[in-house]
């Protein structure tokens, strides 16, 4: 069983939610837990509302839909590349409940080399102070699972994609957490996925871009999901931001007008 079964969702929807403990290098609270329902267990996140910090370009208490919505449009485009998340009552109040995903720790998407430029399968992302004077070069992976977790960025306008947000598993697949800071009207995508800054975007990222800008028609089924989440005019912006994606065919570079890195990076 795979984690598109829909048999997660209903699981974390459903389930009786017990709280484990809490994960204490997170921003806002977010809380290890088990969720339970008709003989099923899993171990999933759970933040609350109540526990969210207020943010002076989001507004207050919006992140756990915007994490539901960017869930929502990775389920659209078919890479699946958000683990199941649900809005939800829970012991502190509504919340968001995402299924917990245990990353390999052997993978590696990131790394910080001497050099001016980038072995091949890899991407440069910019050069990072590392102390003493000297610089390194930071660079990910050239994978084909970045990229299209890349284009999902560029659709949900994450403004935060850390190293820490990444996680490989062992059977090959690739999450991104932590969508609290998504879908706002203005540019602000912030990400260490600018490897392919410029270039032209694949043939398959096309195809599942023309597939989310019919679902995002006026009457399109993820419109309808992703109104009961986020704004109508954040769901107006997000359609716009397919639309210049297909209209550019390239993968979109830093605007300049925001930090184009997250900080800290990891």
């Amino acid at each position: 069983m795979t984690t598109t079964d829909p048999v997660f969702a209903e699981l974390l929807a459903r389930g009786e939610l017990t709280v484990r403990g809490r994960i204490r290098d997170a921003s806002n609270a977010a809380l290890y837990c088990t969720v339970a329902h008709d003989g099923r267990e899993a171990a999933c996140v759970y933040k609350p509302v109540a526990g969210e910090r207020p943010l002076w370009d989001f507004p207050d208490g919006t992140l756990a839909q915007r994490e539901v919505a960017a869930y929502e449009v990775s389920r659209a485009t078919g890479w699946d590349l958000v683990p199941p998340t649900v809005l939800r009552e829970g012991p502190y109040g509504e919340g968001m409940c995402q299924l917990w995903i245990e990353a390999a720790p052997e993978s590696e998407l990131l790394a910080l080399v001497d050099a001016q430029e980038p072995e091949p399968g890899w991407r440069a992302i910019g050069f990072a102070e590392v102390g003493e004077g000297r610089t390194a070069l930071l660079v990910h992976a050239d994978d084909e699972r970045l990229r299209r977790l890349a284009v999902l960025d560029a659709v949900i306008n994450n403004a935060d994609r850390k190293g820490g947000h990444l996680l490989p598993t062992a059977d090959g697949r690739l999450y991104g957490i932590d969508h609290g800071v998504t879908f706002n009207t203005e540019n602000k995508l912030r990400t260490l996925l600018w490897g392919w800054a410029g270039e032209p975007l694949t043939g398959e990222a096309v195809d599942v871009l023309k597939g989310l800008q019919g679902a995002l028609e006026a009457s399109g089924p993820l419109t309808a999901t992703l109104a009961a989440l986020v704004t109508s005019a954040e769901v107006a912006a997000t359609r716009a931001r397919v639309a210049a994606l297909l209209e550019s065919g390239r993968h979109p570079e830093p605007s300049g007008e925001w930090p184009a890195i997250p900080w800290p990076p990891v």
